[in-house]
């Protein structure tokens, strides 16, 4: 990648034009209200719609399959693996059009960035990577990957995969649509994050039984990988930010992480700032995620007797989805998580005593724009009244009004301009 450093004194820095603002709704134009950010953020990263990142997934497909719409047993079109109906419907992603309307939702929320969800090299969900970024491109949307599970061993191919998106997906495309992150002081390079990637040797079940964990790899493995990825890359970029999902302070900074990127959604706001503390005294950059909380689709069949349902996040006393007043207290708590995450980590990012502040590193995801299984997509659902009369019995549990979390999300980035 040795024409990098040439690009970036040249095109790049032509192409950091903000997201639209023409391109909103008139249903969001009352979202753009100016207002400035904590510590000015708007003039210390002029390219801040960037630093805002949605976690997105490209593993949905259409008929006949309907991939992963067909998750834990459910029988799409009618019956999807969701609590809540899209607005789209169970598309697919490898349609232009879906694409499209994904990042005009995308840009109407300020936000100026995606990460992949990314299994390996060949997967499917790799082989969707180019037309996704042909149409972010198009709206002036970056992309960059995070890193999953994808198999036990693949903490030995961590710096190869990686080598691999920054060749395919940011070299031989002349760099036009790779996340390439800017800190204040002017560095830029890529970040990724990872997921799974500390984890304990063995875990004990609800029967008392140990278990060896099948995808643990040992911390010298991990730091071998992310140093001869930076080696590598010495002369491409100013650095390589690598971010675990993990609270392990100890572990994290010996595996040769950078910092943190928290996806969780049960770490409530509320946290934030005592693990930002945490991860400053390990000298990691840290980024906690805005999101709407949590509400998974249970399996039909359970087979795992240790197996408990997962609770509505924030937690929320009497909640019953199957009335309209409680999908409206649902949705009520969901937009309070929404801003009270925003300005936890906007809080904590800010706050010249961290690490974030201290190394001019300010990046915010965002969980997520479409991960349906979990309940906490900010891509809009269908408004209740237009659920379908199968679609209703069979117990969705949108709200009136299906955008509110995206609505929610455009004036708070909006603000900070």
């Amino acid at each position: 990648m040795a024409t990098r450093r040439q690009f970036l004194a040249s095109g790049l820095r032509a192409g950091l034009a903000l997201p639209a603002a023409g391109l909103l709704s008139r249903s969001l134009e009352g979202a753009s209200r100016e207002r400035e950010g904590p510590s000015g953020l708007a003039r210390r990263f002029p390219d801040l719609p960037r630093h805002f990142v949605f976690e997105y997934y490209p593993w949905y497909g259409g008929p006949p399959d309907y991939d992963h719409w067909d998750y834990l047993g459910r029988h799409p079109p009618l019956d999807i693996a969701s609590p809540y109906m899209p607005r789209l419907g169970p598309y697919d992603v490898r349609s232009r059009d879906v694409l499209e309307q994904h990042a005009r939702w995308i840009t109407q929320a300020g936000v100026g960035a995606i990460a992949l969800s990314w299994w390996g090299r060949g997967s499917w969900q790799d082989q969707r990577v180019s037309l996704i970024m042909d149409v972010m491109r198009d709206h002036g949307i970056k992309v960059t990957f995070a890193m999953e599970p994808y198999a036990d061993n693949r903490a030995s191919r961590y710096a190869d995969d990686i080598l691999y998106l920054l060749g395919k997906y940011g070299e031989k495309r002349g760099w036009d649509a790779f996340l390439i992150l800017r800190d204040a002081d002017g560095a830029e390079g890529p970040v990724f994050k990872g997921f799974r990637c500390i984890l304990p040797e063995t875990s004990t079940d609800c029967l008392g039984q140990t278990h060896a964990v099948s995808d643990y790899t040992p911390d010298a493995v991990w730091r071998r990988q992310t140093d001869t990825l930076r080696q590598t890359l010495r002369a491409d970029f100013d650095h390589v930010t690598l971010l675990a999902d993990s609270l392990e302070f100890r572990r994290t900074p010996a595996s040769g992480f950078d910092g943190i990127g928290i996806y969780d959604n049960y770490i409530g706001p509320e946290r934030y700032a005592g693990y930002a503390e945490g991860a400053s005294r390990a000298r990691l950059l840290f980024s906690f995620n805005v999101n709407p909380g949590y509400l998974q689709i249970e399996p039909r069949q359970v087979s795992d007797p240790c197996y408990h349902p997962r609770t509505f996040a924030p937690e929320t006393t009497g909640l019953d989805l199957s009335r309209p007043e409680g999908r409206a207290l649902a949705a009520r708590q969901s937009e309070l998580r929404v801003r009270e995450s925003f300005e936890a980590t906007l809080a904590v990012q800010a706050d010249p005593a961290l690490e974030n502040m201290r190394r001019g590193f300010f990046l915010v995801y965002i969980n997520s724009f479409n991960e349906w299984h979990e309940g906490h997509a900010f891509e809009p659902m269908k408004d209740a009244a237009d659920l379908a009369p199968a679609e209703r019995a069979l117990g969705y549990a949108n709200p009136a009004q299906g955008d509110y979390r995206l609505r929610a999300l455009a004036e708070l980035v909006h603000g900070l301009r």
